[in-house]
């Protein structure tokens, strides 16, 4: 009983001594200066100077943003006329060679027409000169 005792009086001092370090921080107060109205309404006006001054610096960034979205779409229509243009002349220039090919062609054909007749006669003459085999 008494090693009872003992353990519970060495718990209520320890308790103790812990509240009484953790209570003297709770209760410190610190004692805020005192600030005049004038000074609140300095730091105030300096509070709205500051937020002039983002508002400012936020609409010049946003005028330098729109700025380069302006150059950035100036860039995509160059590009899209310049692409334009090289597709249009390139359609031109292949049509243009498409049709002298085709025209050749044409003119290719005609002329092996022609010379169909000559070809069998002369594929004819060369058979008549041409000893036979067995000879």
């Amino acid at each position: 009983m008494k090693k009872f005792v003992s353990l519970i009086i060495t718990t209520v001092c320890i308790t103790l001594i812990v509240f009484a370090f953790f209570h003297s921080d709770a209760v410190a107060i610190e004692v805020a200066p005192r600030i005049s109205d004038r000074e609140i309404v300095e730091r105030l006006s300096h509070l709205d100077e500051g937020q002039k001054r983002l508002e400012e610096r936020i609409e010049v960034m946003e005028r330098q943003m729109n700025q380069r979205f302006d150059d950035m779409n100036k860039r995509f229509d160059d590009i899209k006329w310049f692409l334009g243009t090289m597709i249009g002349t390139l359609l031109v220039i292949n049509t243009g060679v498409l049709g002298y090919v085709l025209k050749r062609q044409g003119k290719i054909e005609a002329t092996l027409e022609t010379q169909k007749d000559e070809i069998v006669f002369l594929k004819g003459l060369i058979e008549k000169l041409i000893p036979p085999k067995g000879i």
